[in-house]
């Protein structure tokens, strides 16, 4: 037997890497793990979700060969955390990826190579099985020809990867024997095999063979290009180095696990299944939450939010049944930090920001989690008081998902107290989350199909828009229509799309929309508009025209952008630099773009932040925005190289991706980021800038809308005219007497509300004289009961006030109509109430009469409603009721 590495989680990282590293592929970033331009997507959850782009042929990659390390999240079986050798909710997929280039031939020997080799991985061929689909005879002979045996080829009709549309094709899997010690099975158990449920035969590596497309009328269809797509998880393949038994006691994990130790103070890992099950539940999900606020997620009740929010209540529980009774879990950001940093430097940079939020969350928590246990509490006692010795299902869900109580720990303590929960009741109530979160998003999480219309269109076109905004003599050089490529378009004809060999036409990019303008011919004649531009796979500028004369493949034309507007969006994508960096300045170094619109008449900006921004902070940043305007700094453009832009300080902006040369735009010693962008000469152009608009759009995300130039004075003058109309109004001779004025009126109106009320007190004290002179009898005890005309709610509440000093009866039913509104109260004395009888339950008994609801406490209860003329009916029933 070939003796087995030792080998590390960032060794396994960086050897995988280096390996398709020379072999010609690209090391390209671990992305965020918050999808770019994707809505089918909640996470980043695997390696490829990064590449869709490049298979489905929207976009050609400066490499057709790629290799990457990609954080990933998946929560669709949370509940499986822990309690599984190999679980997790975030995890780390090694791939490497072909998108066109190379196939079955390479791909199987590369793997072989790197798994077997002594200068990698190195391990025993013996301890290595591979699993095929029985039609792919190309896989298995090539397997067959690099050296593995015959009865270590296993076939399996599953070993076809296809999720509906798009690339699909067979897939092979490797598995590694980690020996008879890891066999939880026995040797006739049908499931005893490479490929089957067990814990001796480790699936490390899948290779998919895209060579079909999926098609809507579910054929399959030779792709115009094949590709390879490979997932290889790093935490599996650590634990076959580092001989663990599970996932958790790798390097990756333990040190999250021994500082859980030290925070319970009782508990040790490894002497009891239960607690270990929470052990790895605060292992697993404090490296999830950390990786997605780094990413710029923040908790919330949503989408992203919820599941950061989900996670964190579960490890907070976890921690409870560790005994951790006080906030634990942002202390645990920089041990996440020092084990991931080989690789993900920037958490420990963002550390103090990550751990901030989380600390927040967990207190926030712990005022939660009380009052969740007050709930079950009172729940256990009315189960035991009501005989039925069963905590319903419903109950139970809404402890989980309000609470966030797993549905264990309900029944951990129901059974403390002798009781039961109902289980198929919480299960039918998580499916209808499940449902209703289902048909809220778009579930496909599948690449579009693949199409070729412009994928091998390689010809290079020119971009010249940063200097002209016209040009004469421009060639097309490719032309379509209707989905196909063509000679000669005509006016009438759909999709139609150009490229020429030079044009001063800005395709979308970076948040700056496109540039529009005309195409003229050689007579000065329109031929067609450009309403649109956008990039080709191979990063052409796809130009999307309306025609009203036709337009021929080869033929020159004269373009020429619309000068005005594109000087505008100049000004705004300026703007947005120096918002960006305002923001950092008065905000903190943690916010970061999440996306921006620079459109011709306005911009719109969105940051991660968390917590409010203050009147205060907004107006300082647009003050350091104009200061920068009237300081009239010059911007400069410069194409360098990525590292010696990351020398120079510049700031890559969240939705923008850079090849070799990139363009920085530095603003003066104030800014420096990538962009491809136009922008102004000199910030004295912007004229003004003015904040519109400031608010809150999604969990920890904050929207700012602005104006510059003409658009800016446009909203001042709007605002000016407003206030001198009110100043016309208010009678003032000068605008800085608004204010005061506004004030005296305010003051003579708070005057009024108090006579006003103390009018009405008079009138409903004159009326209680009325209305507390007629007491009845009834089953339950002295009785008045009124409908009475004052104020509302409040005044009710007067008048039993009233009532209850003076003790003129056992129960007070009043009510009362204002606009089309009914208002009912019921008041029970101190006595009755310790008699049984409840204000709460005669309130709900008469409250539909007025088409409305109520509630309240034992001693005093109201209710609101539509119908005023059901107030007198309400009074009957309150009579019978007590007459029962």
């Amino acid at each position: 037997m070939k003796k087995l590495k030792k080998l590390n989680s960032a060794q396994v990282r960086r050897m995988y890497l280096k390996f398709f590293e020379e072999h010609g592929h690209k090391i390209m970033p671990s992305a965020s793990l918050i999808p770019v331009n994707d809505p089918t997507l909640l996470w980043i959850n695997s390696g490829v979700a990064t590449m869709k782009k490049y298979f489905d042929g929207k976009v050609v990659p400066e490499n057709p060969r790629m290799t990457s390390s990609q954080k990933s999240i998946r929560t669709n079986d949370i509940e499986n955390v822990g309690k599984t050798a190999r679980h997790h909710t975030m995890f780390e997929m090694l791939g490497n990826f072909s998108v066109g280039d190379y196939f079955k031939n390479e791909v199987i020997p590369w793997a072989w190579e790197l798994l077997t080799s002594d200068k990698w991985f190195g391990f025993d061929p013996e301890r290595l099985y591979i699993t095929y689909y029985p039609k792919d005879h190309d896989a298995y002979n090539k397997w067959r020809e690099v050296g593995v045996a015959k009865d270590h080829l296993i076939p399996d009709e599953d070993n076809f990867w296809d999720i509906g549309q798009g690339p699909s094709g067979p897939d092979t899997e490797i598995f590694y024997d980690r020996g008879q010690e890891f066999n939880n099975l026995s040797e006739d158990d049908p499931e005893n095999y490479p490929g089957g449920e067990n814990e001796r035969y480790l699936e490390i590596w899948n290779i998919v063979f895209s060579q079909f497309n999926h098609t809507p009328e579910d054929t399959y269809e030779p792709l115009p290009h094949k590709n390879i797509d490979t997932g290889m998880g790093l935490e599996r393949v650590v634990s076959i180095f580092e001989n663990a038994p599970t996932n958790f006691e790798t390097d990756l994990f333990m040190p999250l696990i021994k500082q859980t130790e030290k925070f319970s103070g009782t508990k040790k890992y490894g002497q009891n299944k239960e607690d270990d099950i929470q052990f790895k539940i605060i292992a697993d999900h404090i490296r999830t939450i950390t990786f997605a606020i780094g990413d710029g997620a923040l908790p919330s009740n949503v989408g992203r939010g919820y599941v950061i929010r989900r996670l964190l209540r579960r490890a907070v529980v976890a921690g409870k049944k560790l005994g951790i009774d006080k906030p634990f879990l942002a202390k645990m950001v920089p041990t996440v930090g020092e084990i991931m940093k080989d690789y993900y430097p920037d958490v420990l940079e963002n550390a103090d920001y990550i751990a901030s939020v989380i600390k927040s969350e967990e207190d926030r928590f712990s005022a939660t989690l009380n009052g969740g246990l007050n709930l079950l509490n009172n729940v256990i006692a009315n189960a035991k008081h009501d005989g039925t010795n069963e905590i319903d299902g419903r109950t139970a869900f809404k402890l989980y998902d309000t609470y966030g109580f797993p549905i264990e720990l309900t029944k951990e303590y129901a059974s403390d107290e002798g009781l039961t929960v109902d289980e198929k009741g919480f299960q039918a109530a998580m499916t209808e989350q499940q449902n209703r979160a289902r048909n809220a998003r778009d579930m496909d999480n599948g690449m579009g199909v693949q199409t070729d219309l412009w994928t091998d269109f390689k010809e290079d076109s020119k971009y010249v828009g940063y200097t002209d905004l016209t040009v004469d003599n421009a060639k097309v050089i490719g032309l379509a229509h209707d989905g196909k490529q063509a000679d000669e378009a005509q006016p009438g004809d759909k999709n139609v799309e150009v490229i020429f060999d030079v044009t001063p036409f800005y395709a979308e990019m970076g948040g700056q929309v496109a540039d529009t303008g005309d195409i003229i011919d050689n007579y000065g004649k329109k031929v067609g508009r450009v309403v649109d531009v956008q990039h080709a796979p191979n990063q052409q500028n796809l130009h999307r025209v309306e025609l009203t004369a036709p337009l021929k493949k080869g033929a020159r034309y004269k373009l020429v952008v619309d000068r005005i507007r594109h000087l505008k969006i100049e000004k705004n994508h300026t703007a947005t630099h120096l918002l960006d960096q305002a923001l950092r300045n008065v905000l903190g170094g943690h916010t970061q773009q999440a996306g921006s619109l620079v459109e011709e008449h306005y911009l719109r900006f969105d940051f991660n932040h968390f917590g409010q921004v203050t009147a205060k902070d907004l107006k300082a940043v647009e003050k350091m925005v104009n200061e920068q305007i009237w300081k009239e700094i010059p911007v400069k453009t410069v194409e360098t190289d990525i590292d010696s832009a990351k020398e120079m300080g510049a700031i890559a902006l969240f939705s923008d991706k850079y090849g070799d040369k990139v363009r920085v735009v530095k603003i003066g010693d104030y800014n420096t980021e990538f962009c491809g962008g136009d922008h102004v000469k000199n910030t004295n152009e912007l004229g003004l800038f003015k904040i519109v608009s400031e608010g809150g759009v999604g969990a920890g995300i904050r929207r700012i809308e602005a104006v510059t130039s003409s658009d800016a004075f446009k909203f001042l003058q709007t605002h000016d005219d407003l206030l001198n109309q009110v100043a016309t109004d208010l009678k003032v001779a000068q605008l800085k007497e608004v204010p005061h004025q506004v004030e005296t009126l305010q003051s003579e109106l708070k005057q009024a509300q108090k006579q006003s009320e103390a009018l009405q007190s008079k009138i409903a004290a004159q009326q209680a004289n009325n209305v507390f002179d007629n007491v009845q009898k009834t089953n339950q005890g002295s009785l008045i009961v009124a409908e009475v005309k004052v104020a509302g709610m409040g005044q009710l509440r007067q008048l039993a006030d009233s009532w209850r000093a003076k003790q003129l009866s056992d129960v007070l039913v009043l009510g009362t109509a204002n606009d089309g509104k009914a208002n009912l109260l019921v008041a029970v004395s101190d006595d009755k109430v310790k008699a049984g009888l409840k204000a709460g339950d005669l309130i709900k008994s008469i409250a539909p009469a007025i088409n409305g609801g109520g509630g309240g406490r034992p001693n005093m209860a109201q209710a609101g409603g539509k119908n005023p003329a059901g107030i007198q009916d309400a009074l009957k029933q309150a009579v019978d009721y007590l007459n029962k």
